[in-house]
């Protein structure tokens, strides 16, 4: 099975307490590239996968360009992406073999994800939804 019971459980508590990381995310991206394309995995959402286009293009590269910028950073960068300077971002770029803008557009995503996640523990969210557990 490749979503652990137990591992996900794990990274949902990391995730409401605001303690996700790089790592967790990279753990993630690796567990999905398992359950197979992700063009499939998409298709297989109720409500979304229908409403997708049939020549619809889904770049599989992406989720590999985002491990390898992943895996060009120090366990200590993965752990408080915070701490990426300019020079340790360009040292990320030229390690991948990804431009700085899509380093910088990486981090973007992640931290917007946190922000995200941390609505949802803080129970702002539960008041907009109010029927959906948390």
């Amino acid at each position: 099975q490749a979503w652990d019971e137990k591992e996900q459980e794990k990274v949902a508590k990391k995730m409401l307490k605001n303690q996700f990381t790089l790592d967790d995310f990279m753990h993630q991206l690796q567990s999905i590239k398992k359950m197979g394309s992700l063009e499939s995995i998409i298709r297989m959402i109720p409500g979304l996968g229908a409403k997708l286009p049939k020549d619809m293009q889904i770049d599989e590269n992406a989720l590999k360009h985002v491990e390898a910028i992943i895996q060009s950073m120090t366990p200590k960068e993965r752990q408080k992406p915070e701490i990426l300077n300019g020079t340790r971002r360009l040292r990320i770029a030229k390690g991948s073999g990804r431009s700085v803008t899509e380093i910088n557009r990486l981090l973007r995503q992640f931290e917007d994800m946190k922000k995200m996640m941390k609505r949802f523990s803080s129970g702002k969210m539960q008041k907009v939804m109010p029927n959906i557990p948390m």
